[in-house]
């Protein structure tokens, strides 16, 4: 294979490897995030024991509020497609530490592929360099040769393409 074509090649496999890369580390990252946020709410709460009557604000779009009262402890929790639960204290902490541990195993995946497609970038660089060993041949331009240096002078070549 010519130089050009490896070095193409290489290029192409590059760019893949980095693409792939790139996306690995933003699931990894949106992945910690959801772990963070559910660990925040996780600790929150226990904010709300014993909480009857306290004003509290509560979100009602993005950035808006509402002054409210707390006139109970049990929470209605949507357990997806729109399906929603009157959960206790107690047992919505125990939702969000299984959707913590579940996020915990995502991200264990995730840095495995990264890891294997590390592995995988190692081993492809060298597989090239071992294509690389020698050095240009004098008698055969473009192309490379693993004769010593000084046996390839252009009259004598110790390549043993001729």
């Amino acid at each position: 294979m010519a130089q050009q074509e490896i070095s193409h090649e290489l290029m192409m496999k590059f760019q893949m490897f980095e693409k792939q890369i790139q996306q690995l580390q933003e699931q990894i990252q949106a992945v910690e995030q959801g772990i963070v946020e559910l660990s925040s709410l996780f600790l929150g709460l226990d904010d709300l024991k014993n909480s009857d009557g306290k004003e509290i604000l509560s979100p009602i779009g993005k950035g808006i509020f509402v002054k409210s009262k707390i006139i109970s402890e049990e929470l209605v929790v949507d357990i997806g497609n729109q399906n929603f639960v009157t959960k206790t204290i107690e047992d919505t902490k125990q939702l969000i530490d299984t959707q913590v541990q579940r996020l915990e195993g995502i991200k264990k995946e995730l840095n495995e592929a990264l890891e294997n497609l590390g592995q995988e970038l190692e081993k492809t660089m060298q597989e090239y360099s071992g294509e690389e060993e020698g050095h240009d041949c004098k008698c055969h331009p473009g192309e490379k040769c693993d004769c010593d240096d000084d046996e390839c002078d252009g009259k004598e070549c110790g390549c043993g393409k001729d």
